[in-house]
């Protein structure tokens, strides 16, 4: 189980420190993203839809309140926390009031109060049985399909797929899942979106992994079974394949994603 997890402060320091206290909580949230201001957050918000918005009150352009606020009536149903200093507490009330799981007090802030914070929320987000992984928060659908097709039935089938990459995908099982024939189905994929099905299962595996090399500190190995991929030597050699280089080069190429 891992929960996604964005950081919004207007000072540089104070994120950083924020975004160290969940890497050192050992938990199972992620950053996924982070914003200097709320307008920026509400941005990152729709594009992630992460689990939990860690974000302080008081800030340029949008506060927090006010953030909390748009997020709500967007139809975005992320556990906030809210960071505030002593003279904030009449902006944290109405952050309590709007739906927010609790406010820190920056002054005060340590790691074993984060700890317990980070338990509160994850509670609350198993009691809304939100038992997603990050994957849900993955723009993984190559750039050329991200579009729906004018076929319905392949919709379907590209539905099927973005659910089902991590499993043992095949032509006869998508098939199977419209009531199709799989050599008919096999034509009329490629014609409508230019790649074979098992092309296209491979870029989400592949765009998934990708994901999780930037944003975790998993093994490679692990990532590619989580994605996929039964056997490391077929992992790195198709995502290899897709990006040029294999996945160990492309996280050292790409590791201001991850968590500090």
């Amino acid at each position: 189980m891992a929960w996604s997890a964005i950081v919004v402060e207007d000072e540089a320091q104070a994120r950083a420190y924020v975004k160290t206290l969940l890497h050192r909580s050992e938990s199972e949230f992620r950053v996924v993203g982070e914003a200097a201001d709320g307008k920026e957050a509400l941005e990152l918000i729709g594009r992630y839809r992460p689990d939990l918005v860690i974000t302080d009150i008081m800030m340029p352009a949008m506060d927090g309140v006010e953030l909390l606020k748009k997020a709500r009536e967007a139809g975005y149903d992320c556990r906030f926390v809210m960071l505030t200093c002593m003279n904030e507490f009449e902006y944290a009330r109405q952050a309590l009031e709007f739906g927010a799981s609790s406010y820190m007090l920056k002054l005060s802030m340590d790691l074993a109060s984060f700890k317990q914070m980070l338990e509160k929320v994850d509670a609350e987000l198993k009691k809304l049985g939100r038992f997603k992984r990050l994957e849900s928060y993955l723009s993984a659908l190559p750039e050329e399909t991200k579009a729906a097709t004018d076929h319905p039935e392949i919709n379907k089938v590209i539905d099927y797929l973005n659910e089902s990459y991590r499993e043992n995908v095949t032509l006869a099982t998508a098939a199977a899942y419209v009531k199709m024939d799989p050599s008919y189905l096999s034509d009329l994929f490629k014609r409508k979106t230019s790649y074979t099905l098992t092309q296209y299962v491979m870029r989400l595996r592949v765009d998934a992994a990708r994901f999780y090399l930037t944003h975790t500190g998993d093994s490679v190995s692990g990532i590619g079974e989580r994605v996929g991929f039964m056997n490391d030597n077929y992992f790195i050699k198709i995502f290899k394949r897709f990006t040029g280089v294999t996945p160990s080069v492309y996280r050292k190429q790409h590791a201001g994603g991850r968590p500090e």
